[in-house]
């Protein structure tokens, strides 16, 4: 694919996945014990041959930028990249990425220093694993201007999702961005007659853009030059109906969006499940993510159910249920741990800490039931982070709850004795 070029759009403050987005960019969340939300993409990128890939960032960039270096160091002289772009300010563009096509407008001084035929447009927070090869050679096929990734979704889903319709020759002639039940009402099914795909149904009768977009160069310069729109599925699709040819491509796997608590914690427990709709560990086409030179995880007297543990950790005489465990974890006797997404640690601690504050980690007889534990935060003993109220938001001392779900940030302390 040395015709084309991704730019992965890193996102805004990432607000929704707060506070795991209050040190780093959402790309650089991580996921699945070991990964990062980032390695995603880019890795699916290079399965498909693609191996200019720029990276659109605007806030906390630092540990994604590592990241991005320590990880991706292509063949100099394949004339590969995985450059991140950060936001910038200069004379023509005195502002911040206002929105999806405004950042790639911004950095296209930069993108447009490289040949290529085809742009493919990437969003950074979603777990799935397409073929960007067929999506390409899709929009080849179809001689399509633009191709928009989409799936069948229920009507519940796609008031959060842009929708689209197509009529029979497969070309889309009307799209929406986020329309309410009553205006789903008045745009009727989507899904063409005589379509069939293995995750439709009748329940899913409307057909929701994935934020995945196949532009040819001429139209994608031609958009973001003669329309002021800085979004591209609130403003530069729905701009480009009618005057170019815009495809839809049927993606029939799994895909999730996981740029809010909710949906960040149920991908990462439902990997750790036997039938797990999507897998890290799919030896044809790996994910390829930063090399640690870390021990196996020692496990002693644990009872360890459908869960993860990666690289690294140390668990003695805990039971783990449902739950993913990163990076240098450390769980110590007694803990019970269920339905929880622990994202690790950077380092070892050596030595004690101070009075009065917990050890790096998970302490003795914790209780944690659907908790999202951030990296270095310090569990004191005796602690239960289980919701006893059933609150679904708060923030409080150490943690937050969104959606029912504890969550405690990087760096987090809760003290012994400590009852959620």
């Amino acid at each position: 694919m040395h015709d084309t070029l991704a730019v992965v759009l890193g996102g805004g403050q990432g607000s929704r996945l707060f506070p795991l987005t209050a040190t780093r960019s959402k790309p650089a969340v991580p996921i699945g014990g070991k990964y990062r939300l980032i390695d995603v993409p880019v890795s699916r990128c290079l399965h498909a041959e693609i191996r200019r890939i720029f990276v659109l960032t605007q806030f906390n960039s630092a540990s994604l930028n590592r990241h991005i270096g320590h990880t991706y160091q292509l063949d100099r002289f394949s004339g590969g990249f995985v450059e991140i772009l950060a936001a910038e300010q200069t004379p023509d563009s005195p502002h911040w990425y206002q929105g999806t096509a405004d950042a790639v407008r911004q950095s296209m001084r930069h993108i447009t220093q490289h040949d290529a035929d085809y742009y493919l447009i990437l969003a950074g927070d979603h777990l799935y694993r397409m073929d960007y090869s067929e999506l390409i050679q899709a929009h080849k096929h179809a001689g399509a201007d633009v191709t928009i990734a989409a799936q069948p979704v229920d009507p519940g889903a796609a008031t959060q999702m842009g929708i689209f319709r197509f009529d029979p020759a497969g070309q889309i002639v009307a799209f929406e961005e986020k329309p309410s039940l009553e205006r789903l009402g008045q745009i009727g099914r989507s899904i063409p007659a005589g379509a069939t795909f293995a995750s439709h149904s009748d329940d899913q009768p409307f057909m929701a853009s994935m934020g995945v977009y196949v532009f040819s160069r001429a139209v994608m310069l031609d958009l973001l030059e003669q329309e002021a729109g800085h979004d591209f599925g609130r403003e530069l699709i729905p701009a480009a109906l009618g005057r170019y040819r815009v495809r839809p491509y049927l993606y029939r796997g799994y895909w999730a969006d996981v740029g809010t608590i909710e949906s960040f914690y149920d991908a990462n427990v439902m990997l750790g499940r036997p039938a797990a709709a999507f897998r890290f560990w799919d030896p044809t086409y790996p994910i390829y993510t930063h090399l640690r030179h870390l021990p196996g995880s020692r496990l002693t007297d644990c009872t360890v159910r459908n869960s993860i543990i990666v690289d690294g950790c140390f668990v003695d005489r805990a039971q783990i249920d449902d739950t993913i465990i990163g990076l240098r974890s450390h769980i110590r006797a007694g803990s019970r741990i269920g339905r929880a997404v622990l994202l690790g640690a950077d380092f070892y601690e050596d030595g004690d800490p101070p009075p009065g504050v917990p050890k790096l980690g998970i302490g003795r007889e914790a209780v944690l039931d659907r908790v999202i534990v951030d990296k270095n935060a310090r569990i004191g003993d005796g602690v239960r982070l289980v919701n006893e109220r059933g609150v679904e938001h708060a923030d409080g001392d150490g943690y937050v709850i969104r959606g029912g779900i504890i969550v405690v940030p990087k760096g987090g302390v809760i003290p012994a004795g400590t009852v959620v």
